[in-house]
């Protein structure tokens, strides 16, 4: 692995059903096919039909998967973003241990942060260490955009890239993999 490590950092929003997670993993499977050692956690969706019932966690490293949440709608609370999502805690522990040992490498990937990391100091707490560390080449953060303010605060240094629809999806890959000059 090279010594040398730039620290750049993608920050990818966009509103539910926009494509960040599709751009996350075409950006993955680019990176992959390129040999760079890939750590971190994808969220893919679970869908039954076109619904989203649920989020699957991918660690990098070694391909493991496990079920992360299931959705859970709950009234409204005090709180400004509620919660969505029952979250096993036995995963969210799993994934923040992925963390701890995910830097140094050439691709960091943290899909996604949310309110739980950003606002209430739980989930995956480890991930926001590892993209403070900058001791990768490059790492993508999938996160909404009612949390952009904080992150740009947090990791001045990262790139936003807002994502309105996934027609962008394509355009938007091609745009990142040519600051690597990739193609």
């Amino acid at each position: 692995m090279r010594q040398f490590y730039e620290g750049k950092l993608w920050i990818i929003s966009g509103e539910i059903g926009a494509g960040k997670t599709l751009l996350c993993a075409a950006l993955i499977k680019q990176f992959q096919q390129l040999l760079w050692r890939i750590r971190g956690l994808h969220s893919p969706a679970i869908f039954d039909g076109d619904k989203k019932v649920g989020i699957s966690v991918v660690n990098l490293d070694n391909q493991e998967v496990r079920q992360l949440a299931v959705y859970d709608p709950k009234p409204d609370r005090a709180e400004d973003e509620p919660i969505q999502w029952t979250f096993n805690p036995e995963v969210l522990a799993w994934g923040n241990q992925v963390f701890l040992t995910a830097a140094p490498t050439d691709l960091l990937v943290v899909d996604e942060l949310g309110p739980l990391e950003m606002k209430r100091n739980q989930g995956w707490v480890h991930a926001l260490t590892a993209l403070d560390s900058r001791i990768y080449r490059q790492a993508i953060l999938v996160m909404r955009p009612t949390l952009l303010s904080i992150a740009q605060v947090r990791w001045p240094w990262g790139r936003t890239i807002l994502i309105k629809s996934v027609e962008q999806v394509p355009e938007i890959y091609r745009q990142l993999m040519s600051e690597w000059e990739l193609i």
